[in-house]
């Protein structure tokens, strides 16, 4: 994209600028329409006995609320035998501790699974300075059931995203979403794919307010350009 576009008096900018103002604001109300409905989505009971590997050892899906009725996991591609964790989910991550402290005002807490061993969890959160609740699933379906983990092999009928897959080998990443009912049952409310984690990330929306945007046509991939924060300090 071209870092200069027309160029226009005020008061022609002021009137193409009323325009667009009139299509966001459509824009926010569809969003907020569809936030409304996403909250209305039905809910699935989790009965199976998932377990974690965290700081204070062995928990359960219940134990990682926490103190929140409602928990928001990240599921962060570093797979079992990989030496550092997905680059794109790392450009998430990195937004992760700043909005903790205020999501857990509106009792909501935010982690990260992967099924890599806790111990390389730790080593790849200590190089990058990441201090948010970040959990091992190795030896759970925890990552499989949720839509994530895939078995390699040509033969593999993957289903990712709520759509056939084929090139779903591995891991792939997602987020789910969980709320603590009484007697502490635990229920499944949302899990979103691809571009639906899109909020999750606001380096995204701010480069959407910028003249070029993402500038990201060019690229061999569209998140080429990230640098984790561990490579960027070398």
């Amino acid at each position: 994209m071209s870092r200069h576009g027309r160029v226009v008096s005020r008061e022609e900018w002021l009137v193409e600028r009323r325009e667009l103002l009139e299509l966001e604001k459509a824009h926010k109300r569809a969003s907020d329409a569809l936030a409304k409905q996403r909250r209305q989505l039905a809910r699935v009971e989790i009965t199976a006995d998932y377990t974690f590997d965290g700081p204070d050892g062995e928990v359960t899906l219940e134990d990682l609320f926490g103190d929140c009725d409602t928990l928001v996991v990240y599921h962060f591609m570093f797979g079992a035998d990989w030496d550092n964790p997905c680059k794109s989910c790392s450009f998430w991550a990195d937004h992760f501790d700043g909005s903790r402290r205020h999501l857990e005002r509106r009792d909501v807490r935010l982690i990260a699974v992967s099924i890599a061993p806790r111990s390389k969890i730790v080593a790849a959160a200590e190089r990058a300075g990441w201090t948010f609740p970040w959990y091992s699933s190795e030896g759970s379906t925890f990552n499989t059931d949720f839509g994530v983990t895939f078995e390699k092999g040509a033969d593999v009928d993957a289903t990712y995203n709520y759509k056939p897959a084929p090139e779903a080998n591995g891991e792939m990443p997602g987020m789910s979403v969980f709320i603590r009912g009484d007697n502490n049952r635990v229920f499944h409310t949302y899990s979103a794919f691809a571009r639906g984690l899109e909020p999750m990330n606001s380096t995204y929306g701010i480069l959407d307010l910028a003249p070029r945007g993402r500038d990201e046509d060019d690229l061999a991939w569209p998140m080429e350009w990230v640098k984790r924060l561990a490579d960027l300090a070398q």
